[in-house]
C-alpha cells in the first residue's frame, strides 16, 4: 500500500511573515465561505471559497506560491491535498488556520469586506 504525500504546511508566523516580507510574491488563500471571511481575515487574503473551488480554479495565480489556509486547518488541508496531486509544488497549507493566525496576535481584519478585498491579484 502506498501512503499518499504528506501536506506541505507552515506555521501561522511564518506565513504572515512571507506575506508581510513579499507581498507580490506568496499569496494567501483563504478557502472558507464569505461569511466566515467577514466574520475574521487576514489583510491581504485572497477568497476562494471550497464549495466554488473547482469552478474558480482559473482565478487562482499559477504564477505565484500559496499559502491556503481556512478556519483551523481541515479544508485548507484538503485543498492543499487537491493541488499537489493536481502537480503544484508551490503550495503550503497554514497549520492551525484563522484561529491560530488570531490566537498568535498576528494582524486582522472584521466586518464588511472594502472594494476589491479577497479579490484574487489581477493578471
Amino acid at each position: 500500500m502506498t501512503l499518499p504525500p504528506a501536506i506541505p504546511s507552515i506555521d501561522v508566523a511564518e506565513a504572515e511573515r512571507r506575506q508581510r516580507e513579499d507581498p507580490t510574491g506568496p499569496v494567501l488563500l483563504d478557502v472558507r465561505e464569505q461569511d466566515e471571511f467577514e466574520v475574521v481575515r487576514a489583510p491581504g487574503a485572497v477568497l476562494v471559497p471550497t464549495s466554488a473551488f473547482t469552478d474558480r480554479l482559473g482565478d487562482i495565480p499559477a504564477d505565484r506560491p500559496l499559502m491556503i489556509v481556512c478556519r483551523t486547518g481541515g479544508r485548507s488541508s484538503s485543498v492543499v491535498g487537491y493541488l499537489v496531486r493536481a502537480g503544484r509544488s508551490d503550495v503550503v497549507n497554514v497549520a492551525g488556520g484563522m484561529e491560530a493566525w488570531e490566537q498568535a496576535g498576528l494582524p486582522i481584519r472584521r466586518g464588511t469586506l472594502t472594494p476589491g478585498e479577497g479579490e484574487p491579484p489581477a493578471g
